[in-house]
């Protein structure tokens, strides 16, 4: 499958790349800097510029059978998230890519019970902002006309790919650790998979 990657360069990101390169998907990935793929760029259709650069957007996405979307901020710059959501829609609207993979975060939206309080209050207080931003792009996405997906997972860590993961859409699924690498296989699960078409299951 030809898949457009927004977010490779970051830690869910790069875990996606990796996985979907080794189950043969052809990768398109818009990069400010192609130097942060290390020895990936060799496999990586690349496109160089800013997600915000709505010409560069459709040069990534134009052909692909779908999008993969790990956009993630840093608590002290602006959010990315919704912003650089709207250049996405729009060049998956206006040429015909349909399917849409996005990852946000356990916290967001209807989710939000489904963090301890201590860890819910310690996020609005650290990262408030950049909750606001995915609630904004959660909301963007539901309101496009799109084959969508959204991917909330719980606390992220650096460990390996186990498999042994919970997901779904029932509310009693709690906001626990796990690894990207295994958040990656989740996604990329979804991408022959429609259980969850317009739903945004937790993966903890």
């Amino acid at each position: 499958m030809k898949i457009a990657l927004f977010g490779a360069t970051g830690g869910t990101g790069r875990h996606v790349l990796t996985r979907a390169l080794e189950q043969g998907h052809d990768i398109t990935a818009l990069v400010r800097d192609p130097a942060k793929l290390g020895d990936r760029r060799a496999d990586v259709t690349l496109v160089e510029g800013d997600v915000l650069d709505q010409d560069r957007v459709d040069a990534c996405i134009d052909g692909a059978d779908a999008v993969i979307c790990i956009l993630g901020s840093h608590k002290n710059r602006d959010p990315i998230e919704a912003r650089g959501t709207v250049p996405i829609l729009d060049a998956m609207q206006r040429l015909g890519v349909r399917r849409l993979i996005a990852v946000t975060s356990l916290g967001v939206g209807d989710s939000a019970d489904q963090l301890a309080a201590p860890f819910r209050l310690f996020m609005k207080l650290t990262i408030g902002g950049i909750m606001q931003a995915k609630e904004e792009q959660e909301r963007l996405i539901r309101e496009s006309a799109l084959d969508w997906t959204i991917v909330r997972p719980g606390g992220l860590t650096d460990g390996p790919h186990t498999g042994h993961y919970k997901a779904g859409t029932d509310k009693s699924i709690r906001a626990g650790r796990i690894s990207r690498a295994d958040v990656a296989d989740f996604v990329l699960t979804q991408l022959d998979d429609d259980r969850f078409l317009h739903q945004a299951p937790a993966v903890s």
